[in-house]
């Protein structure tokens, strides 16, 4: 990970440097962090992405991952293994899933846990960029460390209520890590997610690795993309929850 942020330092170093006497503001933070990563109009110019990857549990267990997304805000999940994949999918108002690990072969509509999750995947291009458009807010509550790492700490307050601190690395300023805060079944949860291996999609610096686990816990689960794809063509039927089988019974 850190090589590869010492690649985006060194894209960083190109463009003028923040006053080294002053603490920057989170907006200046947040502009850097664009900057950085390719600009806002490169990654505005990225209309589509489909990644592929794969997942791996702190037990060993793996599976294939798929994930598109169309701007603005349509996103689709699916997860394989043994012959099975499994689907989340939002298509901007609504979501679906199909969950044939649980025995359902047919599309039902996601809890309303699931859809907040799935709502903030469906970001095309996550929480801090045009924040407050997006009913977001966003503070810098100081400093910290990550892996010895000197790290801008900023906390999201999401428009859903859920709580986000982006560890954002003092060099190039992207983010290395994340925190999530929510309340799920009326308990408090928190997870931990390390960004790494930054490269460029389209121009566009994206992380081709993601590590979470709950805080306070050693298990973790990893997505590892091998490729990621912009502006290929996805139909928008990908999105939407597909109708009963004529004669069918109710989904």
């Amino acid at each position: 990970m850190r090589n590869a942020l010492l690649t985006l330092a060194s894209v960083a170093a190109i463009s003028a440097p923040l006053g080294a006497q002053s603490t920057p503001t989170a907006d200046d933070i947040i502009a850097r962090y664009i900057k950085t990563v390719g600009g806002a109009d490169k990654i505005q110019a990225i209309k589509t992405l489909r990644r592929v990857g794969k997942f791996t549990g702190d037990d060993g267990f793996e599976a294939i991952v798929i994930e598109e997304n169309t701007r603005p805000n349509k996103v689709r999940e699916e997860f394989s293994i043994q012959g099975m994949t499994g689907i989340n999918s939002y298509d901007g108002a609504s979501g679906w899933k199909i969950d044939p690990f649980g025995g359902k072969k047919d599309p039902e509509s996601l809890s309303e846990e699931e859809m907040r999750s799935i709502v903030e995947d469906s970001d095309f291009d996550e929480p801090l960029v045009n924040y407050k458009q997006k009913g977001n807010k966003v503070e810098l509550v100081g400093m910290d460390q990550v892996e010895g790492t000197d790290v801008y700490k900023l906390k999201v307050t999401l428009k859903s209520g859920d709580t986000r601190y982006y560890y954002m690395d003092t060099d190039s300023y992207v983010p290395i890590k994340y925190d999530t805060k929510r309340i799920i079944r009326g308990t408090p949860q928190e997870t931990e997610t390390t960004l790494g291996d930054y490269k460029q999609v389209g121009g566009w610096y994206l992380p081709f690795s993601m590590e979470t686990r709950q805080k306070g816990s050693s298990g973790s689960q990893k997505i590892t993309f091998n490729k990621i794809e912009f502006n290929v063509p996805i139909d928008s039927a990908r999105y939407t929850r597909p109708k009963p089988p004529a004669g069918g019974g109710s989904l």
